[in-house]
């Protein structure tokens, strides 16, 4: 049985969310796919190829990504999973809601900037403690 389709998050909330990350920026590239990276690398992507039900696109830890690639409602993320990549794809409701989104929204883009030299990330503001 495939889950229903995503109705919570839409692409405005999924942009204020990223946007309010660290040191992110945002361009849209690959069609009208809605691309948010820190330091210049990618950490979340909204949009796919059904410009009428979203999806929301991350890097997970490889725990998370064994995880969540068997739940409903997500999936690893078409292309960059296919590469050895560890992303997942959330594409329809899922049972934490928005709150849960958020979380792996905001775990990626720690993931990816701790992959940023450190003089980027002290340029950035990032990791610092």
């Amino acid at each position: 049985m495939l889950p229903t389709p995503l109705f919570g998050m839409t692409y405005a909330e999924f942009n204020d969310f990223c946007g309010a990350l660290p040191a992110t920026t945002y361009v849209m590239q690959w069609g009208k796919a809605h691309v948010w990276k820190v330091g210049g690398k990618v950490f979340a992507i909204g949009g796919w190829e059904k410009e009428s039900d979203p999806a929301f696109t991350f890097k997970t830890s490889t725990l998370n990504f064994n995880i969540l690639r068997d739940e409903p409602g997500f999936r690893a993320a078409p292309y960059m999973a296919a590469r050895g990549m560890k992303w997942i794809q959330q594409y329809a409701v899922i049972e934490g809601g928005d709150a849960d989104l958020k979380d792996y929204i905001q775990e990626s883009h720690r993931l990816v900037s701790l992959g940023l030299t450190k003089a980027q990330q002290k340029a950035l503001g990032l990791n610092q403690r």
